[in-house]
């Protein structure tokens, strides 16, 4: 319904172009010429379920392209240019106007060129005198401008949060990667410094082993030579109890054995503090063809302590070719796997390490029989932060970083976990990274046992 002072205006008229005359200046004319050129649209429905629309102020034109007499013509014009998507909340909402008084909702409503604006709608219901539903008020605004300026900045944010993710698991790959050159140093320096007198004990002990051959092979040519000219029964009875009192044949197998277990000792020094060298490589760069068996065995010298008293490790090795990669990293990156594997297993255990070759591929497998991972945890494991251990027993980065050394590799990690049962993880790497012969391609950073 419209004011009868405007049912003059012709229908080719912009309404919001529209004044009142000078000499029509009545609070009618005025108030429908307010109405017509505010910001929102005005309309009224009956207070019933199909919300038919009965009056809609002249600037709908302006804002939606409609003829505001089309609009109240069909009954069902609000409903069916409501979109389908913002349709059902709206509905099943509605009736709340008759128990609120007054409801607001924001929705996309479809304009005469096709295209859909964001409007915000605040509905009001009218009584009578006798408390009954008399007809409800809207008033739609055009908020396509704020609608499409907040979804910017909701882009914009995930962009900065995403940024700032990034940023910080780079700062947090950085000072992993500064402790380990710090650790690998101190590394060099103790492997230097063992070296120095592990060299020379060696070698005494070499010396030590000819002293002691010859020694013993001097007595038994006594021996023989004694026997061989027969002495008189009261020397010969002296010389067997010398031999006797000094226990000569335990002192020849202990002492060649004793002199044995020392040079085993100093080889496993020697391979301990080379195994130690060889995992730190310190100041390594460049990419490099590596043979993975030779990172793995290093790695399990120097992580033995962590899982000697509670697992056995069960080495099922297959053939592999060179692998073109940083093996410091993916030294790392088994370290990891192995400590896991090592604090998931409660009492005794076992940690098996299975490797093979296809396609360009090569893959290492970590299993272990211990606690296992949740369900509702494995799709955050490789996050960064996260960790299942108790407060103080680990950083949460381990996994993290291995997931981004391996990436940087052009690689995986796939895990597969059951409760009580245990857990494998499966690294698999091309045999050529793309990075490696990619221009200008940097290294990674290293981590740390999550």
């Amino acid at each position: 319904m419209q004011f009868e002072e405007f049912e003059s205006f012709t229908s080719d008229t912009p309404p919001a172009a529209r004044a009142p005359a000078a000499d029509a200046a009545s609070p009618l004319v005025r108030l429908q010429y307010l109405i017509d050129n505010t910001p929102a649209i005005i309309y009224c429905t009956v207070p019933s379920g199909d919300f038919k629309m009965t009056f809609v102020s002249n600037n709908a034109y302006n804002v939606l392209g409609y003829r505001p007499e089309d609009m109240v013509a069909d009954p069902n014009f609000w409903f069916d240019h409501i979109h389908p998507d913002d349709a059902p909340a709206i509905f099943s909402s509605l009736a709340l106007v008759f128990v609120e008084g007054q409801r607001a909702y924001e929705y996309r409503f479809r304009a005469a060129d096709g295209g859909y604006l964001w409007m915000h709608d605040t509905l009001r219901l009218i009584r009578d005198e006798q408390g009954a539903p008399l007809e409800v008020i809207g008033a739609l605004t055009d908020i396509t401008i704020r609608k499409t300026m907040e979804e910017a900045l909701y882009s914009k944010g995930q962009e900065q949060q995403l940024l700032i993710g990034r940023l910080q698991e780079a700062q947090n790959q950085l000072l992993q990667s500064e402790k380990m050159a710090s650790i690998g140093q101190l590394a060099a320096g103790i492997a230097h410094e063992i070296n120095n007198p592990v060299g020379f004990v060696n070698s005494n002990m070499g010396t030590l082993q000819k002293y002691v051959a010859t020694l013993f092979g001097v007595v038994r040519e006594y021996d023989a030579a004694i026997a061989a000219h027969s002495p008189p029964p009261a020397l010969a009875k002296a010389i067997a109890q010398i031999g006797k009192s000094a226990d000569l044949e335990f002192l020849q197998d202990d002492a060649t054995d004793l002199v044995r277990e020392s040079m085993d000792g100093l080889k496993r020094v020697k391979d301990i503090v080379q195994a130690l060298k060889d995992f730190s490589h310190v100041g390594e760069n460049e990419w490099q063809v590596a043979d993975l068996h030779h990172g793995l065995d290093s790695t399990l010298n120097i992580v033995s302590n962590e899982i000697k008293y509670k697992a056995t490790v069960d080495k099922q090795y297959g053939q592999l070719p060179q692998v073109t990669c940083l093996a410091s990293q993916l030294n790392q990156v088994f370290m990891n796997l192995l400590v896991n594997a090592g604090h998931a297993i409660k009492d005794k255990g076992v940690i098996t390490i299975r490797t093979g070759a296809e396609d360009g591929w090569v893959w290492v497998a970590v299993s272990d029989t211990g606690c296992g991972i949740a369900q509702e945890h494995l799709n955050r494991i490789f996050e960064p932060f996260f960790t299942t251990k108790p407060v103080g027993s680990g950083t949460g980065l381990g996994l993290s970083l291995s997931y981004g050394i391996v990436n940087k590799h052009g690689g995986r990690i796939d895990v597969a976990s059951t409760p009580g049962e245990g857990t494998t993880f499966t690294v698999r790497l091309p045999v050529l990274p793309p990075a490696a012969v990619s221009p200008g391609s940097e290294p990674g950073t290293a981590g740390a046992a999550a």
